[in-house]
This record gives C-alpha cells, structure tokens and sequence, in this order.
C-alpha cells in the first residue's frame, strides 16, 4: 500500500468516528435539557451527633449500668477462702460529725474481740455439713448440695429431731421394745418417715455414714428396725387409743341423755302446744291452717314475725302468754278472779319475770341438747373409722408382717396384749354407735315424722333447739329492758 492511499484510509476513518460522535450527541440532546449536567454521586452525610455517655442514658430513659465490681474473694489468717454466711439484715447507722456516738467509743477503746471462725462456718455457712480436718478436705468431698431426703422434708425432719429430747440408742430401745415414748415422741417420729425411694436409697447407702446429714444418719439408723416406722405408728395407735375411745363414749352418752330429755321435757312440750295452737290461730284460712304438727326448724322463724309496733316479734308473744296462762291457773287454784288479756304495768312485770324463770328451767331441761348441738358426727365417725383402721394395721403387723423371732419377741408379746384389749373395745364401740344412731333415728321421727335416708345431719334436731333457746334467752333480755315502758293492749288468742 502506498502513502496516498494509507493517508486517505486514515482521513475516512477520522470522519466516520466524527460523523458517530456527532449521532451520538444529537441523540443525547432529545433526551434531556440542555442546561442538565452529569450527575456525580454526593459525599457520605456526617455520623449523627451522639451524646456524651454520662448523659445517653436521658434519651434512653433507662440509666447506664454500674461497671461490673471485680470478684473479690475474703480469705482468712491462714489464706484459705472464707466461706459464705447467711446475711444478718440490718439498716446501717451514719455517723454524726457533730456528736460523738458508741462507735466511737468502741474504735477508741477496742476490746479486740475474735470470733471462732470454725464455729461461725458450722453454724451459719451454706450447706455446710459439719466441722472437717484440714488433713481431710483434700482427701474427701463432702456432700453440700445433694442429700438422699428431699430438702425441704429434710429441714423438717432435723427440726423435729431437735424436740425429741432423746438419744439415738434411748429411741432405737423404744421401738424394738414397743414401749417408752411418749405420744409428742411418737407424733415427731411418724412424721419423719421417708418416702419409699428415699428409704431404698438409704438402706443400700454403702458410703461412710458420718457424711450423711445428721437428720439422715438418725433415719437411717432407725431403719435398721424391721418395719420401723410401721412399729411407730401402732405405738403412736396404742398411745392415743383410750383417749379417743373415751372421747367417743363421752359423745354417746351426750347423746343418749338428750334424746332422753327431748322426750321427757314437759316445758318444752308446752312451748311447742303454745306454738302450734298460736301459728294455727295466724294461719286460719290458709293451707297452712289446722296442722297437727310441725318441723322444729318454725321455731327459729318465730323471731322473724314482727308485729304492729315493729319491736314485738311472735315469740315475745308466745313466751308472755305462756307466762300469762301460767298465772292465770295459779289465781283460779286460788280462788282468784283470773287476769284479763289487758295487761297492766305490774302484770307485765310478772310475765317478763314468769317467762325469763321458765326459759332458765327449760334450759337446764336440755343441758346436754345444747352440748350434743357442738358435736360433728361426721367427725365422731370418722374418729370411729380411724381406730378400727388402725386396729386392722396393728393385726396385720403383728399376725403378718413382723417375723416371730428372738428380735421381735418383746414387740410382739407386748403388741399382742394390747390387741386384744383393743378387739374388745372396738366391739363395744360399734354396738355404741348403731345404738346412738338408732335413738338418734326414734327421736328425729318422733318430731319429724318419717326420716329420709339422704338426711343431712342426724344432730340437726339439736341444733335447732340450741339456737331456740339462744333466741329465748335474748327475748326475755329484751323484756326485762322494756318492762318500765307502757305495756301494748294486745288480745291474747290463748287462755
């Protein structure tokens, strides 16, 4: 190729690169204004402004956290840790810069008191478990965290160690005898029985049994006895036996003598002729009209029929014509004009006087219906089920379950004569309790005709006439008050 046509290939390309240069920014022109240039990308904005860190956290409302306090561990004289104590919880004095205060004098005049620092730890370390040679520290771990009885039972068992007052050997001589503690002893004991896992583990425990809790060691101990616990419990059965035995029979008497008084009171028999002829008298021409009888419970509902005065209930009405009745009989034995129905100021003193004596005799009528009212017999049953439940534990014992050896000879001979003693009595207390209960029956329909096998309280009769004669007691209050007032001109119904 020559010069010519080289400068001439050269010159066509310098234009045709023009001619695309020129294209390309017409193209650019149609696309955007003319006064637009290129856009470059603006600088990072500046970090926001922070508040100094002694002040951040009023933004935060939250104030900063204390820097964390290095460990610091108290050692003693000889260098070894200081174990930790239960705090003492007290509010600490400031000192007064213008008075000179005790603390003072103790710095000044320092008795230089030391403590022993062992007998601190044993008493007041946590989980501590007793006094260790130095010589022993590296050689065994003891166990501080972990006991064989749960914790909590185990700070009660220790507690009720401490109110037994009796050595380990006094109270291991006891339960293998079956006698020679009394019931406290015997009631602390049986609440130190173990659970059934933690009496496995106990008695494989192989370890040294001096690193057992003391309260441990003791129940261990005491597992050694065969059926142990089960040898308490029928302790404890015998020692508390002729108490509730006598407890229960004191109970059926109460019963019987009231159900003999509700029977044989005359007072209350003509109470109850004043109440139903003076109800029949406020019920003519209702449904209600012309009863025979009616329950106990109407007696209580006495109070609650107020009359024109607002103040004169219905009972106080019973108990003044009872009153007025009785002195009209007395004044015809005499010979006596008998007293009209308008009573005078005098008459009414001598009614409140009548009725407060015939309330107090009728109570001392029914002395043992107010006691038998405070009696449960669901309670009273339940006690009866306890012994009987006991008897058969304390037969099992002895019949099946402790082996007839040297061992258990004395437990066994001893147990066996109080079983007997103990069949015996259960016989009498059962043939008791259906005889109470069948008087119980005779009495309730007696009054309340046919008794309902779904009655809620057998002694609900009692209690009824118990708040009776509460009721009786506060009206003859009440009219002894208002003896000096005018006497209301009433029309007595009964006479």
């Amino acid at each position: 190729m020559d010069a010519s046509a080289s400068r001439t290939t050269i010159a066509s390309t310098m234009s045709n690169t023009k001619e695309s240069t020129a294209s390309s920014t017409e193209g650019a022109k149609h696309q955007m204004p003319s006064a637009m240039t290129v856009p470059i990308s603006p600088p990072p904005p500046p970090p926001p402004k922070r508040s100094p860190p002694s002040l951040a956290w009023k933004n935060s409302g939250q104030p900063p956290l204390p820097p964390a306090l290095p460990l610091q561990i108290h050692v003693g004289k000889d260098g070894s840790p200081l174990p930790k104590l239960k705090p003492l919880h007290w509010d600490k004095v400031r000192a007064a810069p213008n008075r000179s205060m005790v603390w003072n004098d103790i710095r000044s005049n320092s008795f230089e008191f030391e403590f022993d620092e062992q007998m601190i730890k044993s008493l007041f370390a946590y989980n501590f478990q007793g006094l260790v040679k130095d010589e022993d520290v590296t050689s065994r771990t003891l166990p501080t965290t972990k006991h064989v009885i749960e914790h909590h039972r185990l700070q009660n068992t220790t507690i009720l160690l401490k109110t037994l007052n009796a050595t380990t050997e006094q109270v291991h001589n006891a339960i293998a005898q079956g006698t020679g503690l009394s019931v406290q002893q015997l009631e602390a004991l049986v609440k130190m029985k173990p659970t059934k896992e933690e009496e496995e583990k106990l008695l494989v425990y192989d370890d040294d049994i001096d690193m057992l809790d003391p309260a441990e060691k003791f129940v261990k101990l005491l597992l050694a006895i065969p059926l142990a616990f089960q040898r308490m419990e029928v302790m404890l059965y015998k020692q508390t036996f002729d108490d509730e035995v006598v407890h229960i029979k004191m109970s059926f008497a109460m019963i019987e003598g009231a159900c003999t008084e509700l029977r044989s009171s005359k007072l209350l028999l003509r109470l109850l002729e004043a109440v139903l002829k003076t109800g029949n008298r406020m019920n003519i021409g209702t449904l209600r009209g012309g009863a025979n009888a009616f329950r106990l419970d109407a007696l209580l509902k006495l109070a609650d029929v107020r009359g024109a005065d607002g103040k004169t209930t219905l009972l106080h009405f019973v108990l003044q014509e009872l009153a007025r009745s009785k002195g009209s009989k007395a004044a015809e034995k005499l010979g006596e004009t008998p007293r009209s129905c308008h009573a005078t100021l005098a008459e009414r003193e001598e009614y409140c006087k009548t009725g407060t004596e015939f309330v107090s005799e009728l109570s001392n009528e029914l002395g043992n219906v107010k006691k038998v009212a405070s009696i449960d017999l669901d309670t009273m049953m339940k006690s009866i089920s306890n012994l009987s439940r006991g008897l058969a534990q304390l037969r099992d014992l002895i019949e099946k379950d402790l082996p007839r050896n040297d061992k258990n000879r004395e437990f066994l001979q001893y147990m066996t004569t109080f079983l007997n003693y103990a069949e015996n009595t259960m016989q009498e207390l059962e043939v008791g309790k259906a005889q109470v209960l069948h008087h119980v029956g005779e009495l309730t329909e007696y009054y309340h005709g046919e008794v309902g096998k779904d009655e809620p309280n057998l002694l609900h009769i009692f209690v009824i006439i118990k708040d009776f004669l509460g009721l009786l007691h506060r009206v003859c209050r009440e009219m002894r008050g208002k003896k000096q007032n005018q006497p209301l001109n009433l029309v007595l119904p009964l006479r």
